[in-house]
Parts: C-alpha cells; sequence; structure tokens
C-alpha cells in the first residue's frame, strides 16, 4: 500500500437483545438515533473532536424495512455539528455492511481524499416479531429463492450446510464442535461488558447446548437455537487514518493497529453455494488479505470471524486453513480456538456471544483487534505473543456472499 493505514478509537454500544437483563420487548427501546450518536460521539471523544474528521461511512443492511428509514447517511451530521456539511455515505452488503465501511474508509485515506474517516456500523432489528425478522433478513440472499425456501430463510440455509457436514463426517463428531464453539462464544461474551449474553450465568453451557436437539418441527432441521446469532440492536465506531492524520488527532502508533493486508470479494449471489462444505468466498478472501499482508495464518495471534452460526465457525477454520476439510469440528473441540488455545477467535463473544446487530457486526470486529492488540480489551484480554503478534477480521454478508477480510498489527 502506498500509504500506511491506521485504525484507532473504537468504541461499542451495548449490543441490545435478548440475554440483556435490560432488555424488556414490551418497553419502547432506543432506536437509530440513539445508536449512532452514542457510538459516534465514542470514537469523537477519543480523537479531540469533529473537526478533524474527514469523510464518515456508517455500514446499515435494513433500516429501510426494520426501522422505515432510508438515507443514514445523513445522521452521521447529527452525531456532532462539526460532521455536517462533509462527505457522509451509508455502505450496505447485508451482514457485512461494517466490513464494507471499513474498506471504504481505508480506500478514502489510500486515494488521499482523507486523513482521517469515521467509520460506522449500526443495526436496530428487535422491532419485528422473530418470523417478520427472518423475511427481512432473508434479503441478504436472492429474495427470488424465497418462496421455495425455510420460513427461516437463513437458519434455513445453514441448517443444510450443518446437514451436509453430518451426513459426510458424522453427526455427533459434528455437534461436539459446534458446541465447543458456542461455549467458547458464551464464555468470552461473559467478560465483556456490552455484550449481549454478558449477563449469562449458566453453570453448565455445554449441558444445556447438548440437551437442545435440533427439531425440524419447531425451528430447522440440523441447528438449534443456540447455534444461531443474536437479533440485536447497537452500532460500532472507529477511525481510519493516516500517519499524518493520527498526528493531527493526537494519537500514539502504539495506540492503534496498522492495517496490513486486506481483500473484498463478492461472489454471484444468484448461484448457489459452489460447495455446501466450503466457504468459498471466506476462503479466497482470507488467503488474499494474507497474501497482500506477506503473513501465514500461523503468523496470526487471534482473529473475529464472522460466526453468524456455529457451523460457520466450523467451516470458517477450514477456510483459514487452520484445518483440513472435516477436521474443522475436532480442531475447535480440541481447545485451539478458545481464548487460552492456539488461535483464540471472537475473544468477546463473536455474534452468538456478543451479538449481531448486522450493519455493524463489521466494524465491532476491528474494535476488538483494536483493543486485543493494544492491550485495552479489559478483562476479555488475550496474551499477544511476538511469535504471532497479527490480528484478522472475516466479516460476511448473506450465505458467503459478500467478504471482508483485514490483516492488523500492533502500530510501532
Amino acid at each position: 500500500m502506498k500509504r500506511k493505514i491506521y485504525m484507532t478509537a473504537g468504541y461499542n454500544t451495548i449490543s441490545m437483545g435478548t440475554g440483556r437483563k435490560e432488555f424488556n420487548p414490551r418497553k419502547e427501546r432506543p432506536g437509530l438515533e440513539h445508536y449512532i450518536s452514542e457510538a459516534g460521539k465514542g470514537v469523537l471523544n477519543q480523537i479531540g473532536g469533529a473537526d478533524n474528521v474527514d469523510e464518515s461511512f456508517i455500514g446499515n443492511f435494513m433500516a429501510a424495512r426494520f426501522n422505515k428509514q432510508g438515507h443514514i447517511g445523513g445522521f452521521i451530521g447529527m452525531i456532532d455539528p462539526g460532521l455536517e456539511f462533509k462527505p457522509a455515505m451509508r455502505v450496505e452488503g447485508a451482514c457485512g455492511s461494517g466490513g464494507l465501511a471499513l474498506v471504504s474508509g481505508i480506500r478514502s485515506v489510500l486515494s488521499e481524499t482523507a486523513d482521517v474517516v469515521l467509520a460506522m456500523g449500526v443495526e436496530v432489528q428487535n422491532t419485528v416479531k422473530a418470523i417478520y425478522g427472518a423475511d427481512i433478513l432473508a434479503g441478504a440472499g436472492w429474495y427470488q429463492k424465497r418462496k421455495n425456501s425455510h420460513a427461516y430463510f437463513f437458519p434455513g440455509q445453514n441448517s443444510d450446510r450443518a446437514g451436509a457436514y453430518y451426513e459426510k463426517y458424522g453427526y455427533d463428531y459434528t455437534r461436539k464442535g459446534m458446541g465447543k464453539w458456542f461455549c467458547n462464544d458464551m464464555e468470552n461474551a461473559r467478560l465483556d461488558g456490552t455484550a449481549q449474553e454478558f449477563h449469562n450465568s449458566t453453570p453448565d453451557l455445554e449441558g444445556m447446548y447438548h440437551g437442545m436437539k435440533p427439531n425440524g418441527k419447531t425451528f430447522v432441521d440440523h441447528l438449534n437455537i443456540l447455534d444461531c446469532s443474536k437479533v440485536s440492536d447497537g452500532a460500532s465506531g472507529i477511525a481510519i487514518a493516516s500517519e499524518e492524520g493520527l498526528k493531527r488527532i493526537g494519537v500514539d502508533k502504539k495506540d492503534a493497529v496498522e492495517v496490513i493486508g486486506w481483500a473484498q470479494l463478492t461472489r454471484n449471489i444468484t448461484n448457489d453455494p459452489p460447495n455446501m462444505l466450503e466457504l468459498t468466498t471466506v476462503k479466497k478472501a482470507a488467503a488474499k488479505a494474507l497474501e497482500n499482508a506477506g503473513i501465514s495464518i500461523d503468523q496470526v495471534g487471534t482473529i473475529e470471524i464472522h460466526d453468524c452460526f456455529s457451523i460457520v465457525g466450523v467451516l470458517g477454520v477450514e477456510a483459514l486453513g487452520l484445518a483440513a476439510p472435516g477436521k474443522g469440528a475436532e480442531f475447535i473441540t480440541e481447545g485451539n480456538t478458545s481464548r487460552t488455545g492456539k488461535i483464540p477467535m471472537n475473544t468477546t463473544g463473536g455474534l452468538i456471544g456478543w451479538g449481531h446487530p448486522t450493519g455493524a457486526t463489521g466494524v465491532h470486529q476491528a474494535v476488538t483487534i483494536w483493543q486485543q492488540l493494544t492491550g485495552k480489551a479489559g478483562n476479555a484480554q488475550i496474551d499477544i505473543t511476538p511469535e504471532k503478534p497479527y490480528g484478522m477480521t472475516i466479516n460476511m454478508g448473506g450465505d458467503d456472499v459478500t467478504i471482508a477480510a483485514i490483516v492488523y498489527k500492533r502500530g510501532i
């Protein structure tokens, strides 16, 4: 890259929804304006205010249907008067919208149209019942297939992936790996005060998971509800800056992460996945990001991966090259992805534990990596060793359709 790119000053709102003690579906809750304002101000307070920002991007998937609100870029000026009459844009790529906001900011800094970009993501989804929300979220796939698909569209698609994995590699073997993934996410979420499952106090997570068998009569054939990410309200923000931008905002490089490689790929949404047992676009994007960074996956110390469903965690481990096809479940069961394992993943809970406000997820992932690599993760902090100093985020929109993969290291 012709310019060095940094991220700093990350901020997450609470991921609000079932699991949080404050959540009450019968009471009025904050809307888009609240979450955008809180996350935006949270970043601005760390970078010397709005006057230091040149441009803004905000990822959002479906506010037009969840909240009957479009034109989300127009809300950036609401955060602070200093952001009004500056470039601001909403970007969309389903659940990968946050990752696209990050990539858009990176491109702006590289093109020298900006030295400091405010990148954000937001979604408020607890506005409709789950079955109606499933229909809205089906817009992340090819909607023409909706009438011939499961009522719970994306759980149904990932249930099919899980079923294919069971058939080839074994039901009990696979469920053991998926259950371990769920337990890791819950345990990690309990360490982050903004996580949706922060208040989770279930003593026997494994027993709860395996005691809830998949049942197609009540949900989908091959997943239970614990295999699924949360319906969440929330927002995240982070600043993307050049070296000159860091100087402007008064942030030392050691308090930032440098982006050393990235890739953004998209497959044809009208086609079925080329292989039900592989996240093909994730595999290609991750490999390209690592190649651009000039490192191997074995040098990465922690990864935030888009685990919208536990089976995606299993397939994601394989797509990253950490395990051979069919060995992903075993890799997880052996503890390799736990916070004390070979390569800790989703250290604040991932989508299943921290929550999944769809448009914000990619930005939340970047915030977590920034926290971990700079030692700002609080109770969720893991050890980052000199031998494995890099972090990585994989944000996915749709069923392996739109992928943003980014590799980071701590600024020096």
